[in-house]
């Protein structure tokens, strides 16, 4: 299917920064707000089927991107195990069998580094997946992302030919960018770091301590940049797709390419915020994972490549702070 202006589009979870990240970029595409359908969870709950399932008969739409999920950090996934694997296997479940139901024949999957293993080889390719044993801390949110592409590859393999249905996965590296969680307690490193030197300038503070020794290297995408691979992927003809994938191993990961020390982002957050004091480490806390770095070559051969490079990105961060946060703190 190409995707053209009048393409009927539902984007499943457009409030999150990610969903509404690819809005931007649909509408940057040309594609009229009026063809771009949305949902707040208000209006449509999407762990009840027979809601959504009225949905897709009321709507109708030919493309589909799933970006809807119940996220949280290690505190919320610790906590609550069994709503992370819960919802998010339901809504998964109810949106793509919906999608067939009603005639979608492109859907594009969402899904999450923390799919591979623990201890999988760095960096990680797509062909880690299901090789070893979890992150017992987000284990449940993982399954259930795992569970979402097997889901879609089985329409895939079921369906494909006798329906036409065209059902893909992408794999995003970390995220930051507008649209942000930046709570004290339940954000990820970025906005957590943005936070915590703003603070620290207003407050004039001459020391920001960080956790851990600061060598533990990490992978950051902006997230309009995971909105465009979205869209490029989800759009890429057919034959393309299939010489880059198998039909039992077709997620793609999204990344920058390379990684960074906590120790150096740390210092770039500081630079973009205007943090003039100094930085600390304290090496008792634990540092976590020594190493998350995506294997990006496929979808690197497949035509994308990230363009919003660190500096610009937290630059552009601080910003979406500035205005959406700082007026409540």
């Amino acid at each position: 299917m190409s995707n053209t202006p009048a393409t009927k589009i539902y984007v499943a979870g457009h409030r999150g920064m990610v969903g509404s990240a690819i809005v931007r970029q649909l509408l940057a595409a040309g594609h009229p707000q009026s063809h771009i359908v949305t949902r707040t969870h208000a209006d449509l709950d999407l762990t009840d089927q027979l809601a959504v399932r009225s949905f897709f008969a009321e709507e109708q739409p030919e493309q589909v991107y799933l970006a809807a999920a119940r996220v949280g950090g290690i505190h919320a996934n610790n906590t609550y195990p069994a709503d992370f694997i819960y919802d998010n296997l339901t809504m998964q479940v109810n949106v793509v069998e919906a999608a067939f139901r009603h005639g979608v024949k492109r859907l594009l999957f969402l899904g999450s580094s923390c799919i591979y293993p623990r201890m999988a080889p760095q960096p990680m390719a797509e062909e880690a997946l299901l090789t070893g044993p979890l992150e017992p801390t987000n284990e449940p949110y993982a399954i259930a992302k795992i569970a979402g592409i097997k889901l879609c590859e089985s329409y895939n393999r079921q369906y494909g030919q006798s329906h036409g249905i065209d059902y893909r996965s992408v794999m995003p590296t970390n995220l930051y960018g507008p649209g942000d969680n930046y709570h004290p307690e339940n954000s990820h490193v970025i906005p957590a770091l943005i936070r915590r030197f703003h603070e620290a300038r207003i407050a004039k503070s001459p020391v920001v301590t960080i956790w851990g020794t600061g060598t533990p290297m990490r992978e950051f995408l902006y997230v309009d940049d995971m909105a465009a691979a979205s869209v490029h992927v989800m759009n890429l003809p057919k034959q393309l797709f299939d010489q880059y994938t198998l039909p039992m191993l077709s997620h793609i990961n999204v990344g920058w390419g390379s990684d960074i020390s906590i120790a150096d982002l740390a210092r770039a957050v500081s630079r973009a915020v205007g943090f003039e004091g100094s930085i600390q480490f304290d090496t008792s806390k634990p540092d976590g994972t020594p190493r998350k770095l995506m294997d990006s070559r496929r979808i690197h051969a497949l035509g994308w490549r990230a363009q919003t490079d660190l500096e610009s990105g937290l630059s552009r961060a601080y910003a979406d702070f500035l205005n959406t946060h700082v007026p409540s703190l």
